[in-house]
């Protein structure tokens, strides 16, 4: 019998912003999320989240910020129309979308992995909350993470990192199937 966290974690889906429907999550359930988020482990208690909230005409902001990242970083042979209309499209299919960003504690002796897998673990954080709220998410490393704009976008310094965006949005439903392989292939036992 699975108890209540096994069921949550393995019910977890990603659900993209063309499959939300219209309607805005309040904003104690978006704060409910974050401060699960900033709950997640981390080493030396360096607390290296920072998350920037966009919702109501900040989600417009951030379409034409996306767009635009987009349309001026890319070369002319690699620009392909269809993808920056997505990009500009994303944020405005969302009730929130929450920028990720990880930023660089003090301590030399906590490795910079180490700071961005403790965001990570916030991210998984928000993932569990959403699903269990019974909204959608899912967090994007694409659109306007790899470009240098981004990081100025967001004011972060040299040791800082964007690590995507998470979409959140209402859902008609949050079942959807989902498959994981054979953990037998993915475990050694030394002890047996």
């Amino acid at each position: 019998m699975q108890n209540k966290i096994s069921e949550l974690i393995r019910n977890r889906r990603s659900f993209f912003p063309h499959e939300f429907i219209e309607g805005e999550i309040p904003k104690e359930d978006i704060l409910e999320i974050l401060e699960n988020a900033n709950w997640a482990p981390n080493h030396g208690l360096t607390e290296p989240w920072r998350f920037t909230v966009f919702s109501g005409e900040g989600l417009k902001t951030l379409s034409q910020i996306q767009g635009e990242v987009y349309k001026d970083n890319t070369p002319e042979e690699e620009f392909q129309q269809a993808r920056y209309e997505k990009l500009v499209k994303l944020p405005l299919q969302s009730s929130h979308v929450i920028a990720i960003k990880m930023k660089r504690g003090n301590n030399a002796k906590i490795p910079k992995v180490e700071e961005i897998e403790a965001v990570a673990c916030a991210v998984q954080n928000m993932a569990l909350t959403v699903t269990a709220m019974g909204y959608g998410g899912y967090w994007s490393t694409g659109g306007m993470v790899k470009f240098k704009a981004s990081r100025e976008f967001f004011g972060l310094n040299t040791d800082d990192e964007f690590l995507g965006l998470f979409y959140i949005g209402k859902v008609a439903t949050t079942k959807k199937e989902g498959k994981r392989g054979d953990l037998s292939e993915k475990v050694t036992w030394v002890n047996e």
